[in-house]
């Protein structure tokens, strides 16, 4: 059995000089610069997260400051009386107190008790308080006079994780140290040194695994470190890293960000299938893929590069994937994967929540993200990838296609609504102005254009894939004649819609160019009566000349309108204005118009 006790990597290459500490060099230059002027205050406090060395800087500080032949650069020698008691652990002048276990008032009662004893070598007394946060209420007061005037000879080292826990009046008595995380690249480096020292064969991407995995945490991934030292005997690598910890690496993030920009919805899910199958939690993975979106969006800019939290050549994958991509679908993307991890909790099915937003993202990069299909295209098809025996194939129609007639639908019919009976009332005569002068628009404004269009879309947009001419299936050959014929049958069939029947009889429509034909109208309720009827009139148009390419667009017209088109309240003014004795036969009467 060897005689050589065996020490965890956290202990033993636990910074011992301001030089050693990882990661906190700002920090540690101020605090030499202190010691060496002479400058010291007779409180600090060190605050940041676990494992970033605090502690250790609060050792090395009340080493230093008793050290009595500092080197040039400001370190402690070692040698001296002082510096050996330390380092054996037999200095009188350096009291450590852990206040998660000694929080309360009699604590710190004693503790201003060993204040009054003067060092007995060396020139300060050091009291280093752990976790200072967890002190009682009752204790930081009982505190709060001997941090505020101690012995001169008697220095305060507080050290917290949760700053925002400690009471005002103490803060303002102490200088405030602010610990920073320690980077990826300088953890990493840190454990290829501590892996060269024990004779550890470790890859790169493994250590870059793992000073993710300690998020930040110097001491944290020391730990994980010789776990998986023991686990590999002496041979880290990445793979044995990801298994061991159960680590859901980028590769994952990669090939679902492959099959969102292929808009392989199958693909998207089997991954998922694939990761949920491994034990990790959905709400991790999408916040883990909200990141990797993240990360690809700062790694298309160089500027934005250094924002990136990883080793060297993990950032520069990540570059080489967001050349890939567009910088509209990373956010849209995010703010996918933002949406469901805010509706995760209340989620019922937290899987379906997932698979949709997979679904979602795969649809960003198809000819047309909209639900309906609407836009420059339809949206990618799911393929069975089963293997029946007589796999069924969709073949799209081509304009050479002759496609089976479909059936006309029955034309759309609306019940009149019955009037109320009211008195009538005729309006004020105009002076100098004919009833049946058109309408017209204010000076300076134009008269609407109104267009009625199947596509739904703009005129001036180019019609998408599915929209073509040529795509279309019937195109039967008509003559203008027949496309009357049809559009005064359509009028004949709904003879209870008086205004449209009217409006139809009074306009036909004219070809413009091609199958697309204008209607001319005079007044906006004609407008209406078309625009409400107009996918009837088109369905019915098109079923009976066998042809899908006719259109139509309703105008206004700039001349007068026909009485044909006038509904029985026009008729009836027009009446009154001609004959003026009319009117007071109605109101006589007290008539009303049924």
């Amino acid at each position: 059995m060897s005689d050589n006790h065996y020490i965890v990597s956290a202990r033993k290459y636990r910074p011992s000089t301001f030089a050693s500490v990882i990661g906190q060099k700002p920090l540690t230059a101020a605090l030499k610069h202190a010691i060496a002027t002479d400058r010291l205050a007779h409180a600090y406090l060190f605050c940041g997260s676990r494992g970033i060395g605090k502690t250790s800087c609060a050792r090395i500080f009340a080493k230093t400051i008793n050290c009595t032949h500092r080197s040039p650069d400001g370190e402690a020698c070692n040698e001296c009386e002082s510096c050996q008691a330390f380092n054996n652990g037999t200095s009188l002048n350096i009291i450590e107190l852990d206040a998660a276990s000694h929080n309360g008032v009699d604590d710190m009662r004693a503790l201003c008790e060993q204040v009054r004893v003067p060092p007995t070598e060396g020139r300060y007394r050091v009291f280093i308080i752990d976790e200072v946060h967890m002190l009682t209420s009752g204790a930081f007061n009982a505190f709060l006079k001997t941090l505020e005037e101690p012995p001169e000879y008697v220095v305060f080292i507080l050290a917290t994780t949760e700053k925002q826990k400690i009471i005002p009046t103490i803060l303002s008595r102490c200088q405030i140290y602010d610990f920073s995380r320690i980077t990826i690249q300088d953890m990493v480096d840190h454990l290829s040194y501590v892996a060269t020292q024990e004779g550890v064969q470790a890859d790169p991407a493994a250590l870059g695994v793992i000073a993710h995995k300690a998020d930040g945490a110097m001491r944290d991934a020391l730990s994980i470190f010789d776990q998986m030292a023991a686990a590999s005997m002496g041979n880290i690598t990445y793979q044995q890293t990801i298994d061991n910890l159960n680590i859901l690496d980028n590769s994952y993030y990669q090939r679902l960000v492959e099959a969102f920009l292929a808009t392989d919805v199958p693909a998207a899910l089997l991954i998922y299938k694939e990761i949920r199958d491994k034990g990790f939690d959905s709400q991790f993975f999408i916040n883990g893929l909200g990141q990797y979106m993240r990360d690809l969006m700062l790694g298309m800019n160089k500027s934005t590069l250094p924002l990136i939290e990883a080793a060297e050549d993990e950032k520069a994958a990540l570059a080489q994937m967001a050349s890939k991509c567009h910088p509209k679908f990373l956010y849209q993307a995010m703010d996918i994967c933002n949406d469901a991890d805010l509706n995760y909790r209340a989620a019922t099915n937290k899987q379906f929540l997932i698979e949709l937003s997979l679904v979602k993202l795969c649809q960003l990069c198809s000819p047309s993200p909209k639900a309906d299909g609407a836009g420059e295209g339809q949206l990618r098809p799911i393929t069975v990838a089963a293997e029946p025996a007589e796999p069924y194939q969709a073949v799209p129609l081509t304009k050479n296609a002759q496609a089976a007639p479909k059936p006309a639908p029955a034309p759309a019919s609306y019940p009149t609504p019955q009037p109320q009976a009211q008195p009538y009332t005729a309006p004020a005569p105009k002076p100098n102005v004919a009833y049946n002068q058109p309408r017209t628009a204010p000076t300076g404004a134009k008269r609407p254009s109104i267009s009625l269009s199947i596509k739904g879309a703009k005129k001036d947009e180019q019609p998408g894939p599915a929209q073509r001419l040529e795509d279309l299936n019937r195109c039967q050959p008509y003559t203008p004649e027949a496309l009357v014929k049809a559009w005064e049958q359509y009028a004949k069939d709904h003879p209870t819609e008086r205004i449209l029947v009217n409006t139809m009889a009074a306009s036909k429509p004219e070809r413009l160019e091609g199958d697309l034909y204008f209607v001319a109208v005079y007044d906006a309720i004609q407008v209406d009566a078309i625009n409400d009827a107009r996918i009837s009139i088109l369905n019915y148009l098109r079923s009976a000349l066998q042809n899908d390419r006719i259109d139509l667009e309703a105008r206004l017209s700039e001349g007068e309108s026909s009485p044909v088109t006038w509904t029985e309240r026009q008729v009836l003014d027009h009446m009154v204005q001609e004959h003026p004795t009319l009117r007071s036969a109605i109101q006589s009467l007290g008539l009303t118009l049924a």
